[in-house]
This record gives C-alpha cells, structure tokens and sequence, in this order.
C-alpha cells in the first residue's frame, strides 16, 4: 500500500509540534504513524458509500461480497453494471445505497466526474466534483482528498471524530462548534489532515 512520504511526514510533525503545544503532546503519545493511502478511486468511493451509518465490520462484509460477485473482475463502473438491483440487494446493499452506486456509476462512466484526472484539481475542485454524486457529501469527498489522494492539508470539522478529539486534548467543556474548530485548525496548515490523523490516533490511546 502506498503512502505519503516519511519527509512529508517529517516536515509535517516538525510544524505542528512548533505551531501548537498540544499537538505536540498528542504526538509524542501517539508517536510516529503513516498516512496510507488507498487503491483505487472508484473503488475508494464505492467503499464509503457502503460504509455510510453501518458498522465497519458489516460494511467490510458487504464490499468483500461485492468483491467476490464481480471476481475476476476489478470493482468498475462497468463490473457494477453487470449486477442487477436484486443482485446488489442479495449482497447486502441497501435499494438507496443502489441507488447512490448507480448514480457514481454513471457519473464516471458519462465523465460528469473525471476521476482519473482529479489528482490535478484543487481540494475544493475536487470536492465539488464529488458532491454532485448522490450519497458523496463533503465530508466524504474529504475523506477521498486525505486517503486516496494524499492531501495534506485537509481539515474535516464534520467529523464527529475529529471535533471530539479537539474536545478531549484541549480539555474542553463541551464539543466545540465547526467554527471554533476552524479557527483551532488555522495554526496546523498546512498539514492539517496530518493533524487529523493524530487526533483520530489519540482517541484510540484512550481505550
């Protein structure tokens, strides 16, 4: 699997850690991570739409089904199509997860999105590109710019898991609100995905 470079990773420590002494504490506790990045575009997106407000473990079993039909086959725009509603709904999908699958489908397919280009699009290009899909909000599409394409400086304050990471390291009160969270995020460009990474880490030092 590949993933961003140890002197990215590096550059992107040596700021934080200068820029903010929390984040600096968070990082030595979690110490050092990689930024993996995955295969596949389509496939990426496929994931995260299964993936939406079901459990890792059943999204991992549906997408591994899918997986199998299409075998030998990649998962593909065209694979896809060759499965019917009632086979995709035999494998788990939800009819508006179809939904959501066909709609990405044909948007690759009638190029509305470019994915094979997207690489040379600003962040927020990227994102409005997505965002026309059904089921891709923003946060997804961000997820896409951190885990696919390698975007270091993404901050994704929609994440319930980021805001609570703030919340828990700074020793807040409460979830503080998007606003506050950007205003937080300003001090960690531009490594602010990096900086995401670190607080999804975090919260798992607490189990």
């Amino acid at each position: 699997m590949k993933s961003v470079s140890r002197r990215d990773m590096r550059r992107a420590v040596r700021h934080l850690s200068a820029a903010d002494p929390v984040m600096a504490d968070v990082i030595s506790r979690v110490g050092p991570i990689e930024m993996l990045l995955r295969r596949g575009r389509f496939l990426t997106l496929v994931r995260s739409i299964i993936g939406q407000q079901i459990s890792t473990s059943a999204a991992r079993s549906i997408n591994e089904r899918i997986r199998r039909a299409v075998r030998p086959r990649w998962v593909t725009p065209e694979s896809l199509g060759v499965l019917s509603d009632g086979d995709l709904r035999g494998l788990g999908v939800s009819p508006q997860k179809i939904g959501y699958l066909r709609d990405l489908s044909d948007a690759v397919l009638s190029r509305r999105v470019r994915l094979v280009s997207l690489h040379r699009l600003d962040d927020e290009a990227v994102i409005e590109e997505l965002v026309q899909v059904r089921g891709i909000g923003r946060w997804t599409a961000q997820m896409f710019l951190i885990f696919c394409l390698g975007r270091l400086d993404v901050f994704a304050p929609l994440d319930l898991g980021i805001r609570a990471g703030i919340e828990r390291e700074y020793r807040m009160s409460e979830m503080p609100d998007l606003a506050r969270c950007e205003r937080m995020a300003e001090a960690w460009a531009p490594y602010r995905s990096v900086a995401c990474l670190y607080l999804w880490r975090s919260g798992d030092l607490e189990l």
